[in-house]
């Protein structure tokens, strides 16, 4: 999934939550009729949400890769209130393992940021969740065939009291459920190594990039030498320690802001390397 950059006007401490709140409609196979159009002032093109035009095969969805991204304070304020109802963001997720209904949304959402800014991609194997702290990565496995996808949490919802977790209409797919549109599932958390848990910083203040957590040093410092040679900001390597285990983090920064990091990302993703993870 592409990652747009979470830059936060002064004060804004949580985006809209983007996550689907009415179950999608699968396209009839066949039919080409578009799904209905939203009205000119609607955040959607979309009145419903549907599957894409272009379906695609469960061998084109493919994991997502746990990285360890910190969790900020963007997309997990606690509580928070949807229709009435009151949801608190866990505090520690480490052993969640669960099991409830899925269902999924589509093409409504497509393009469009999700509760912590990036930008929903319905290909890619993501999903939304009421209380989980994003972002985080989780196994979901249907109950009903074996099949199981790795996704990476960053949006809320699904906001319908039988419902566990919302999938990408790219998850739904892999797991075989999309066209029926629920289905029963198991959602375990993955324990990624080297998580910061940034909930208490100031949203919004991001000076730095993190390009990696490695367990080796000799890895890190080759990327913080190829990094520096590219770019004019400081490269830097510190080491965190994450239960018995010793990584080593690349970093870039400090910036001046969000248009120094904007340009930095540029500058990698030109070069073939990820735009990075800002932070505070």
């Amino acid at each position: 999934m592409s990652r747009p950059l979470l830059f936060l006007l002064p004060g804004l401490l949580v985006l809209a939550i983007a996550a689907c709140t009415t179950q999608p409609e699968p396209a009839k196979p066949g039919s080409d009729t578009p799904p209905d159009s939203a009205s000119a002032s609607s955040r959607y093109q979309q009145a419903r949400d549907s599957a894409p035009p272009r379906p695609i095969d469960p061998a084109d969805v493919h994991d997502a890769v746990p990285r360890p991204d910190p969790i900020l304070s963007v997309g997990n304020a606690s509580p928070y209130t949807i229709d009435g109802v009151t949801y608190e963001v866990l505090d520690n997720h480490k052993g969640y393992r669960v099991r409830g209904i899925a269902s999924w949304y589509g093409a409504k959402f497509h393009g469009h940021q999700t509760s912590n800014g990036e930008i929903y991609d319905l290909y890619q194997a993501s999903a939304a969740h009421k209380t989980l702290p994003i972002p985080c990565y989780a196994r979901v496995t249907n109950l009903d065939n074996g099949k199981s996808i790795v996704v990476r949490v960053n949006d809320r919802g699904p906001f319908h009291s039988d419902r566990l977790i919302d999938l990408s209409y790219g998850a739904a797919v892999k797991l075989g459920y999309m066209e029926s549109g629920t289905a029963a599932v198991e959602v375990q958390v993955l324990d990624v190594v080297g998580v910061d848990d940034r909930r208490g910083s100031v949203a919004g203040d991001y000076r730095f990039l993190q390009l990696g957590a490695y367990s080796s040093e000799t890895s890190a410092r080759t990327l913080q030498d190829k990094l520096q040679d590219l770019l004019t900001p400081p490269v830097s390597v510190s080491q965190v320690q994450s239960g018995q285990n010793l990584l080593y983090r690349v970093r870039i920064g400090p910036m001046s802001g969000a248009g120094e990091i904007e340009s930095v990302q540029e500058q990698l993703r030109t070069a073939g390397y990820d735009g990075g993870q800002p932070l505070p």
